[in-house]
């Protein structure tokens, strides 16, 4: 029972209004709470809560083939899923475009600037699919974080959706896709669904409309996230790769499901 950890576990996923949080606190039902900033929801929780987060952790000076390192790992698990696991590049590229754009031009200049940056640190070279270039904002987000506050590092775990319905449903990726052409699909989500009542959520919990500022595929995501952290308490969890690597920064590059 999720209710039975001794600690505060947390799955989070980003979204349009920032982030959301599916969290459990000991001897409680979830709750899910959309936050702004990470850094406002790391410091809403328990100093011993786990968080798994739907975002990359830990970046590398030069990236090589199959990226960080998890991500070609991941994807031949993931089969017909596996294009839901993005390639992210050097933190030299992440960091590359910081100011704000204002103007679809501006976002797609910026776009091949940072991809510039991304050849030059990668080899074979690679560029940035505008799919994670989207979110490196987010990925600034927990870096600096982590850099800021080492004691976060063993609390913050990197999980990935589709990676965990896999593990979750005896290593087998989900039949149907998520999105088709940018939209829900909701034959997707309903299998989803019932994979994630098999391993402790309640169809009610997840049958509420998500808060505002998050999409419902966010929402589902995060509480797949939530039951990665509680597999990570129960030490269920395995990372990829086993172990972990290590960046420039001492932070743990892995996805754990």
């Amino acid at each position: 029972m999720i209710s039975d950890l001794p600690v505060s576990i947390a799955g989070v996923d980003g979204c349009k209004g920032g982030w959301i949080a599916v969290r459990a606190d000991p001897g409680q039902t979830p709750a899910v709470r959309i936050y702004t900033a990470f850094a406002a929801l790391v410091a809403d929780l328990p100093s011993d809560a786990i968080v798994a987060v739907d975002m990359p952790i830990g970046l590398p000076d030069v990236t090589h083939r199959g990226a960080r390192g998890p991500e070609g790992m991941a994807r031949p698990l993931l089969k017909q899923r596996q294009s839901s696991v993005f390639s992210i590049p050097s933190r030299s590229a992440v960091h590359a475009e910081t100011a704000p754009f204002t103007t679809p031009d501006e976002w797609y200049a910026a776009h091949r600037r940072a991809s510039e940056v991304a050849r030059r640190t990668s080899n074979p070279p690679r560029g940035i699919s505008i799919q994670a270039f989207g979110i490196f904002p987010k990925i600034r987000e927990i870096d600096a974080l982590l850099i800021a506050q080492p004691q976060l590092r063993s609390r913050i775990c990197e999980s990935h959706p589709e990676v965990a319905f896999c593990r979750l449903n005896d290593g087998e990726p989900m039949s149907l896709p998520k999105k088709i052409k940018g939209m829900v699909n909701p034959a997707g989500m309903a299998e989803r669904k019932a994979l994630l009542c098999r391993c402790g959520h309640e169809a009610d919990f997840l049958d509420q409309r998500p808060p505002r500022g998050a999409a419902a595929d966010d929402f589902l995501d995060a509480a797949v996230m939530m039951l990665v952290a509680a597999r990570i308490v129960r030490g269920e969890a395995r990372p990829l790769p086993d172990p972990p690597l290590l960046d420039r920064h001492g932070i743990p590059t892995a996805i754990w499901s």
